[in-house]
């Protein structure tokens, strides 16, 4: 037991330290909080009530919302009991869809600052403004440059609710510590006019960086997060499209970095595809699979299968060759001009195809994957030639938030005859059709980067492979059980979501430890070493009380 480096009113304004009406009386007296506090003396778990009495009266999910990032702001371990003990019901306040909100009103509902805003004005001293973190030994950096949050589009400074977000989620599911975890915005301007004339916008009030001056401001930062905080994992976060890919391309091989929306987004789609392989009795070499989007997101998902199609034992143009995808401009074809680079493997010769659901009845996929950002395009015609051409058709809607969802559960079980194996990426309750219930579960990231942070903190692993994703993928598809599969969910509920970030943690660490790449060497016995890393939300004794 070691008394806290505050005492008085500056512990109690401490979120880190503060216990609040958990300090005991022998604590009050040695760290004059006499008199600061009622002088009843409760349990976290009696704290934990109040919290929840008065998060349920709350009239919106933004309210909800606000009154958690409020707990955070006062009393972190508090705040975290909340998280694990509510993961379910916590979720969708504190990430996707309601952290969108959140976002879109950061300005208006601003309380305290929490992480780091790095912005161009700083050029040529970002290693001195990271030194203000007031934790020296970080291990995580959620980093986002804002535009492009969720399917919400240019948010600007307001993107900072996502990395905060996020890392809450590496600490409330997969017990990465708060004190390792660092948000970070790169603010580089905004496109968007409305945050331009926004009298609250609290960035910089220009354009966006782009070009070598953008270039030129990540350099700086990805040199300066080495320096200062050597060995942490950088987890890219909500870029567009151009910037996430080329980032990732840059860096990957350079740094411990990874890109969330493309590979962590790639890891619980392969799993969600191996386990709907188990309702459907196809083989993931069995599978056509056809994109509605053809951004990072999808041709991030399509690498990831095509390395499980290859590990199957199919050569690299026949993997390629079963994942088509279609995009505003209609099914991606050879023949199309001006193609990115990243679409190229997937533009194949074929002739062009306005219609999703006549490309769906030429194609015959057996599942489709929504990644578009749009609401709405998987129309009944195009999800009764999914029912068509399929008999058991995977329907994957991963737009979040779900206001841009592509389709709802309840269209897709219906214009299926209940045959679609459904997932989204928000949110959505259960549908009741021709006397059966469906139960599906979300195909989130949150299953997967938790699991993998945890890794890769645990081992400092120097890269993230695609050997880890893959491991990742393949150990969160081994949680599901029959009787889940039955109800219609595809992944376990959200409350064994700890369980499962360190099943992912093991097979990602086995992968670390195998392949030579952990910075430090961890025990033979992994799972005991990991479980042992994770953070568990208790109050800490500064003093016994006497007996």
């Amino acid at each position: 037991m070691t008394l806290p480096p505050k005492h008085g009113i500056d512990l109690l304004q401490d979120p880190r330290l503060n216990k609040g009406s958990a300090f005991t009386a022998a604590e009050r007296d040695a760290l004059g909080l006499r008199g600061l506090l009622p002088p009843r003396v409760f349990t976290i778990e009696q704290q934990l009530d109040r919290i929840m009495e008065n998060y349920r009266t709350k009239t919106s999910d933004l309210e909800r919302y606000i009154f958690m990032v409020s707990l955070q702001d006062r009393n972190e371990t508090l705040f975290y009991r909340t998280l694990v003990e509510h993961i379910a019901e916590m979720m969708p306040i504190i990430y996707t869809p309601t952290v969108g909100e959140a976002c879109a009103q950061f300005g208006h509902i601003f309380r305290r600052p929490r992480g780091l805003y790095i912005s161009a004005a700083d050029r040529g001293r970002i290693a001195e403004v990271l030194r203000n973190w007031p934790e020296p030994a970080v291990g995580v950096l959620v980093v986002t440059d804002g535009e492009r949050i969720l399917g919400l589009g240019d948010l600007g400074a307001y993107g900072m609710g996502i990395p905060i977000g996020k890392l809450a989620l590496y600490t409330a599911c997969g017990g990465v510590r708060p004190s390792l975890c660092l948000p970070v915005t790169l603010d580089v301007g905004t496109d968007n006019p409305g945050l331009l004339r926004d009298p609250l916008y609290t960035g910089l009030l220009q354009r966006r960086l782009r070009g070598p001056d953008y270039a030129g401001f990540v350099d700086e930062f990805m040199a300066a997060v080495e320096e200062v905080f050597p060995g942490a994992l950088i987890q890219f976060e909500d870029f567009a499209t151009e910037n996430a890919i080329g980032l990732l391309d840059r860096y990957r091989d350079r740094a411990c970095a990874f890109n969330d929306d493309i590979q962590g987004t790639a890891a619980a789609t392969l799993a969600a595809l191996l386990v709907a392989g188990r309702v459907t009795g196809r083989r993931l070499a069995d599978e056509r699979l056809l994109f509605l989007g053809a951004g990072a997101a999808a041709t991030g998902i399509a690498d990831l299968v095509t390395t499980a199609l290859r590990q199957a034992g199919l050569g690299e143009s026949e993997a390629r060759r079963r994942i088509w995808m279609f995009d505003a401009e209609g099914l991606l074809v050879a023949g199309r001009g001006a193609v990115p680079p990243f679409k190229r493997p997937y533009a194949h010769e074929h002739p062009p195809i306005a219609a999703l659901a006549d490309a769906i009845r030429t194609l015959r996929p057996s599942a489709l994957i929504g990644v578009s950002g749009q609401p709405g395009l998987f129309t009944r015609s195009a999800l009764e030639a999914m029912a068509d051409v399929s008999s058991r058709p995977a329907v994957f809607a991963l737009s979040n938030p779900t206001s841009r969802t592509e389709c709802t559960a309840e269209q897709a079980y219906q214009w299926t005859q209940g045959r679609a194996v459904f997932s989204s990426g928000s949110p959505c309750g259960a549908v009741e059709m021709d006397g059966r219930r469906f139960a599906p579960s979300q195909t989130n990231n949150a299953y997967i980067f938790p699991g993998l942070g945890l890794a890769v903190v645990a081992t400092r692993a120097r890269r993230v492979t695609e050997r880890m994703l893959l491991a990742a993928a393949e150990a969160l598809a081994s949680q599901a059980d029959e009787p889940l599969l039955e109800s219609g969910a595809l992944f376990p509920p959200l409350d064994r979501i700890r369980e499962v970030s360190l099943a992912i943690a093991v097979a990602v660490a086995q992968v670390v430890v195998a392949d030579g790449l952990a910075g430090r060497e961890p025990p033979a016995e992994l799972e005991a070493f990991l479980r042992d890393s994770m953070y568990r939300p208790v109050h800490p004794e500064y003093l016994a009380e006497p007996t």
